[in-house]
């Protein structure tokens, strides 16, 4: 704090307008039919590049606003060819002003420009409008300072996230390893393991009903089979759902010990994801999904770990149906073999497993806490070194 007090302490800044000191300039319309596959990136209304083409209308250091769409207002910043569509480029004066420290203003202001967007239809974020916001202008000097601060915190917050990305990776890798070493069929001999289908290891129950339209605020706790596959894990001992004590009356039970699957999905891969309820509240489930009463032979959690392999999804895509819209039916679900080794066995192999997905999911949270906090850390600094008293000059 006291290098940025130093930093700004008596510095003379001019006010001055975007259009002042940066030419703004719109694209030039392409269309992907009409343009050749290439390597310089299309700027258009999204978050993205919109595809490649083999031509480029700016170089150099630019910044681009989106023009249109759902993302009209949309900052970014370039340092290479790029094609601008349907957006604007910003192109700073040098002698005045740094390109990086406009980038970093106009996200400081970033809210502003969204909402400059209008039309009755497809929102239009226009060049005139952007180049009317003033913008402080201290000494170049000053603004080389503010942009290696906040180009500094942009790239520790990068290279954390590359860092927790790539640990998040290699955890998950030596789960799955582990996960599939201890459930390995060709591994069992030495259990004296049995093979048995589902229907004789416990009870099956397809459910019925609860669209999310009964979802309430609280109430009964209820597992909806698309939060299967987007939001739990492994086990869980509370829902993200509730209906009412009416609504519940209609729909299947689900008790401590009970494992809810999936039967339908959009991909082969989400259908037979499974969840382990440890809740002491009875829930409920709906359509789309089964619940399992493990009998005392096995444990819900050593199944649903099982679920997890390719042991059961090789099983699980022979009996798989459709194509937009794949099910395995409750009745199909039945026929799936499960290996069972002595209950001892099981508990020592969901122990280890307990231990990797606790690991995993507690870096697969903190993952997007630190980002965010780290990003916070930036806008904090970015509002601090980019306000100035406002003076405007002419």
């Amino acid at each position: 704090m006291n290098h940025l007090e130093k930093l700004l302490d008596g510095v003379e800044v001019e006010w001055k307008t975007l259009g002042d000191v940066a030419e703004l300039k719109r694209g030039t319309s392409i269309t992907k039919k009409t343009s050749i596959e290439g390597e310089f990136p299309v700027i258009s209304g999204g978050q993205q590049p919109a595809y490649f083409v083999d031509q480029f209308n700016r170089s150099g250091e630019t910044i681009t606003v989106a023009g249109s769409g759902a993302y009209a207002g949309f900052v970014m910043y370039w340092n290479e060819p790029i094609f601008v569509s349907d957006a604007f480029s910003i192109k700073a004066d040098e002698s005045k002003v740094l390109p990086r420290y406009i980038f970093h203003f106009l996200l400081n202001i970033q809210d502003k420009i969204h909402d400059l967007q209008s039309g009755g239809g497809v929102p239009h974020v226009y060049a005139k409008d952007v180049a009317r916001f003033q913008i402080p202008i201290p000494p170049l000097e000053v603004q080389k300072e503010i942009v290696r601060i906040l180009d500094m915190f942009t790239e520790l917050t990068a290279e954390l996230t590359a860092e927790l990305t790539a640990e998040l990776t290699a955890r998950k890798q030596q789960y799955e390893y582990y996960r599939n070493k201890l459930l390995n069929f060709n591994e069992l001999n030495g259990w004296g393991y049995k093979y048995l289908t589902m229907s004789e290891l416990g009870i099956l129950i397809r459910g019925n009903g609860l669209p999310k339209s009964d979802f309430t605020e609280c109430g009964v706790p209820a597992i909806h089979y698309g939060q299967i596959y987007t939001y739990y894990g492994t086990s869980t001992k509370h829902t993200l759902s509730f209906v009412s004590v009416e609504t519940a009356k209609k729909l299947r039970k689900v008790n401590y010990g009970d494992v809810v699957i999936t039967n339908t999905s959009e991909n082969i891969e989400d259908v037979g994801k499974a969840v382990v309820y440890l809740g002491e509240e009875e829930a409920v489930t709906g359509g789309h999904a089964t619940i399992f009463k493990p009998s005392k032979a096995i444990t819900g959690k050593f199944f649903t770990y099982f679920t997890q392999t390719e042991h059961f999804a090789i099983q699980k895509r022979k009996y798989a149906k459709g194509t937009k819209v794949i099910d395995v039916s409750a009745n199909d679900m039945a026929k799936i073999l499960i290996p069972v080794p002595s209950p001892e066995e099981q508990a020592r192999i969901v122990s280890i497993l307990d231990k990797f997905d606790i690991l995993t999911t507690s870096i697969s949270e903190g993952l997007p806490k630190e980002i965010e906090l780290r990003k916070k850390q930036y806008e904090h600094y970015r509002d601090l070194l980019l306000t100035f008293p406002h003076k405007e000059t002419a």
